[in-house]
């Protein structure tokens, strides 16, 4: 009584599109194609889908589906209900596998035994007892392009939504990280992969749960809100002050970028290479001027970053190597006794080509900058224009900013290229806006208040 693509095909075309990791919204798909790698388990029946998009543009994504099909229903699991099936003259009911509790030991026990079920391969990294088999799973609602299901409070399942050929970066970042020791993120425990055309792919992978983290976007809104509670001190007077931790940051960060460099090497991104960096960040901003009008206020300020990029890159040769590549607060946690660094994925709409890529540690360094200005004016979205609080949310950024960048510099040996980080800064800004333009309109303004400090009359500084 095994499901087909018969059975699924459409209860899968109503449900993909609006389920939060579907990158697709807003695209026209011309066919979803069904294909069944495996089933994990008979009773009640468990498989994995691969679920092929191909859009009108001729774009084509592949997403992964863990599927259980149950005899009744399940009033728990009616918010991942994909709807029903006709077998043997009987309803059965298909459900989000990842959310029914009964059956996620599935993942546990392959990885424990390190099994083989067809083209599904799971490995240890560890030892069997590392595996906390018979703890209950529990989906976090957080996570946006992929599931994760934390294990009591011992290990978290990162099950990749959209897939792509080949190891994963944030699979292989980890098991490099974890075979050096490295103290700023979380052990990796074990994997899943699938031979899919020839050529591995990776599909989950389950890690130390950090059990006392608290996620690093939370605790700097924390301090600006309650900065903006205090009537008249200033960010380094209040009792929710964030540079310490900030600095901290900025030391982990450093940290965990030599244990790259070390685990993956370095090279040399050569003057000329720069500089065809810097016309691209300028072909970037003129495509995000017809998109958002409103950056030609800035416009001559983010130019000019970009030609201090270009001319730092003429003057020196600058080093590359693995680096985070999407780094934010939201992508640290803060444990008792330090910074974890997650999700090494990267940039998720680039290929896993260009993920994998070495590239300047400073793009890290600037893409955190620019996530203190995100956190600095995030209170300011629903209120009205209010200068004062303008003014403290800047206040709080630049303190913060130059926390960090003191504990990077600290703890990294080196002093930091102003010029080369600004032109990365300026591009992230520039992606930024037209993201926040198009999906998240409401946001916009805090992109562009954070950029007005690149105005000539302005006296702030970039940093």
């Amino acid at each position: 009584m095994t499901l087909s693509e018969h059975d699924l095909q459409p209860l899968v075309e109503q449900w993909l599109p609006a389920q939060r990791w579907f990158a697709g919204k807003g695209r026209t798909a011309a066919t979803v194609t069904l294909s069944r790698v495996e089933v994990l388990a008979a009773e009640p029946e468990v498989s994995l889908w691969l679920a092929t998009v191909t859009y009108d543009d001729g774009a084509v994504e592949t997403y992964q589906l863990p599927l259980v099909m149950r005899r009744e229903l399940v009033p728990t699991l009616e918010h991942v209900l994909l709807g029903s099936v006709a077998k043997d003259d009987e309803a059965h009911w298909i459900y989000d596998a990842l959310h029914d509790k009964d059956v996620t030991q599935a993942w546990l026990l392959g990885i424990r035994d390190e099994a083989t079920q067809g083209p599904l391969h799971f490995a240890r990294v560890g030892w069997p007892d590392d595996i906390p088999v018979g703890q209950p799973s529990l989906v976090l609602t957080a996570e946006q392009s992929n599931t994760s299901l934390v294990y009591g409070d011992q290990a978290i399942l990162k099950v990749f939504r959209r897939l792509e050929p080949g190891i994963n970066p944030d699979i292989e970042v980890h098991r490099a990280l974890t075979d050096l020791g490295a103290r700023h993120v979380a052990r990796l425990l074990g994997t899943v992969t699938a031979d899919l055309d020839d050529e591995p792919t990776s599909l989950a992978m389950l890690q130390e749960f950090m059990i006392t983290g608290t996620d690093g976007w939370e605790l700097a809104k924390t301090s600006v809100r309650d900065l903006m509670a205090e009537g008249d001190l200033h960010a380094d007077e209040a009792g929710g002050d964030f540079a310490a931790e900030a600095e901290r940051l900025g030391v982990a960060t450093a940290e965990v970028h030599a244990d790259l460099a070390q685990a993956f090497g370095t090279s040399v991104l050569a003057g000329e290479d720069l500089v065809a960096r810097a016309s691209a960040m300028h072909g970037r901003l003129d495509a995000a001027l017809e998109v958002v009008p409103e950056l030609g206020e800035v416009e001559d300020g983010l130019r000019a970053a970009f030609d201090g990029f270009s001319a730092a890159g003429s003057a020196a040769a600058l080093t590359t190597q693995r680096i985070h590549g999407d780094f934010h607060l939201g992508q640290v946690l803060r444990t008792v006794h330090r910074f974890i660094v997650l999700d090494f994925e990267g940039e998720p709409v680039a290929s896993v080509a260009a993920r994998r890529a070495f590239d300047s540690p400073l793009r890290d360094v600037a893409s955190m900058l620019r996530s203190f200005d995100y956190a600095a004016r995030h209170q300011l979205v629903d209120t009205a224009p209010n200068a004062q609080l303008e003014y403290r949310a800047e206040e709080w950024a630049q303190r913060n900013r130059a926390a960090f960048q003191n504990g990077y510099a600290e703890a990294s040996g080196r002093e930091l290229d102003d010029a080369v980080i600004r032109g990365f800064e300026a591009d992230k800004a520039v992606y930024e806006v037209v993201y926040e333009a198009r999906h998240r309109p409401a946001w916009l303004p805090i992109t562009l208040a954070s950029l007005v400090r690149l105005r000539p009359e302005t006296q702030h500084e970039w940093r």
